[in-house]
C-alpha cells in the first residue's frame, strides 16, 4: 500500500514573524501531513503595509478535510495554537493582521482573524467551499458562520 501524497503548502510570512513562530507553523502543518516550504518577505518600503501576517497557499478543500479528520488529534490543536501565538506588532488602534489561507487553484481566501473564537475554527471544518467563488471568507460572530460578502452580493 502506498502512502497518500502529501499536501504541499507554500508558507509566506511577513518579515515581522519571528523564526520561532515560523517553526511552530511549519511543525503544525507537517503534523497535519502537509509539506511546507517557507518564504519570508523582505521589509516593504512602500506606504501601504501587508494586509496579512502569514499567507498559506495550499489546496483548501483537502486541507480542511485533513483538519476535520484530525480535529481530535494534536496536529489540529498545534496549528490553532501556532496561529494564536503569532506576535502581531501593530499600533494599538489598528487590529493585528490576520493569517490567510489561500487555494492556489481557485484563489479563494479564508481570513483567520487573530482573535478567531474556537467556534470559528470548528465551523471552518464544515465549510463547503464549492458554495463560494469570490471570497474572501470571514467568520461572522453574530451569525456563527463563515460567509463571503462578495459572493452574497452577487447572489442578490
Amino acid at each position: 500500500m502506498t502512502e497518500p501524497e502529501s499536501l504541499r503548502a507554500d508558507l509566506i510570512v511577513s518579515h515581522q514573524v519571528a523564526r520561532d513562530e515560523e517553526e511552530l507553523l511549519t511543525a503544525a502543518l507537517s503534523a497535519l501531513g502537509a509539506t511546507p516550504s517557507v518564504r519570508v518577505l523582505p521589509p516593504r518600503r512602500v506606504a501601504e503595509s501587508l494586509t496579512w501576517l502569514v499567507l498559506i497557499a495550499l489546496p483548501l478543500q483537502g486541507f480542511l478535510k485533513t483538519l476535520a479528520d484530525k480535529a481530535a488529534e494534536d496536529g489540529y490543536r498545534q496549528l490553532q495554537k501556532a496561529f494564536r501565538s503569532l506576535r502581531r506588532p501593530t499600533a494599538a488602534a489598528v487590529p493585528p493582521p490576520p493569517v490567510v489561507l489561500q487555494d492556489p487553484a481557485t484563489g479563494l481566501r479564508i481570513i483567520l482573524d487573530h482573535d478567531l473564537p474556537d467556534e470559528g475554527y470548528q465551523e471552518l471544518l464544515a465549510v463547503d467551499l464549492s458554495q463560494y467563488h469570490l471570497g474572501p471568507l470571514h467568520y461572522d460572530r453574530a451569525q456563527g458562520r463563515w460567509r463571503s460578502a462578495p459572493d452574497e452580493a452577487q447572489l442578490r
